[in-house]
């Protein structure tokens, strides 16, 4: 499937939205869960981080090459594929371990407090992930205990095309039957802001360990910055009430 061209914007929109959109891999379930994991296999938990980089970049090739492999078949090949590059042997156990680590990821302990203080102020709530659906049990949400705060989840399983492709967030728009500007993608990836904005959405970030904003010109900027979602919860209502 051919991507769409995206139009250069003049103004980045900051219109008050009436839809949260959530990430939810590390900007709401904490992907650091799977330290021990890679700590046995590779000695080394500091290489989950390379995995994880190297996970988006081959989502985000798959879908510049027109392909589509599920993020967590992506995300088992990569273990192996980085076990290759160490010269570790990754055994069929570790790559299960692997696989039901990434479905039980426990959630941040700032995200319910944040998820209530947004429902107070008014906000639709729904999420928007990389991951696929689990057709054999609950999704990672549902296990983290956080899927009772969303009237919606949205896998980009749906269009075969990993975020940031416009498809994905477009998608929910469509489904919800609101336009683009309605919507605010909050996640804790640059990449993903971008491609929110990109679309048409406002976005905040939260700038979980590892993350930060990227100051570039040329490129959207969130809306609202803050280390934490309780904090960003307070900015998002504090920078539209305005």
């Amino acid at each position: 499937m051919p991507l769409p061209s995206i139009q250069p914007h003049t103004r980045w929109n900051d219109v008050r939205p009436s839809v949260i959109v959530f990430d939810v891999n590390e900007t709401l379930i904490d992907i650091e869960a799977l330290n021990p994991i890679f700590e046995r296999v590779f000695g080394d938990r500091r290489v989950l981080r390379e995995w994880f980089g190297q996970l988006v970049l081959y989502s985000m090739a798959t879908t510049l090459s027109g392909l589509y492999e599920d993020f967590f078949s992506l995300g088992r090949g990569l273990f192996e594929m980085i076990g290759t590059v160490h010269g570790v042997a990754v055994e069929a156990a570790d790559v299960e371990a692997l696989r039901e680590g990434m479905l039980t990821m426990p959630a941040h302990p700032d995200v319910e407090e944040g998820l209530r203080e947004l429902k107070r102020a008014g906000f639709r709530l729904v999420t928007l992930t990389n991951s696929p659906p689990n057709p054999d049990g609950k999704s990672p949400l549902e296990r983290a205990g956080l899927a009772g705060h969303f009237e919606r989840q949205f896998s980009v399983e749906a269009v075969r095309a990993f975020k940031p492709s416009p498809l994905g967030y477009r998608m929910v728009a469509d489904e919800l039957g609101m336009a683009p500007s309605a919507c605010c993608m909050v996640a804790s990836h640059v990449w993903d802001t971008i491609g929110a904005q990109s679309a048409g959405f406002s976005a905040g970030l939260i700038t979980r360990p590892g993350n930060a904003p990227l100051p570039v010109s040329g490129l959207p900027q969130p809306n609202v910055v803050a280390p934490d979602l309780p904090t960003l919860a307070v900015r998002l209502i504090e920078h539209w009430r305005s």
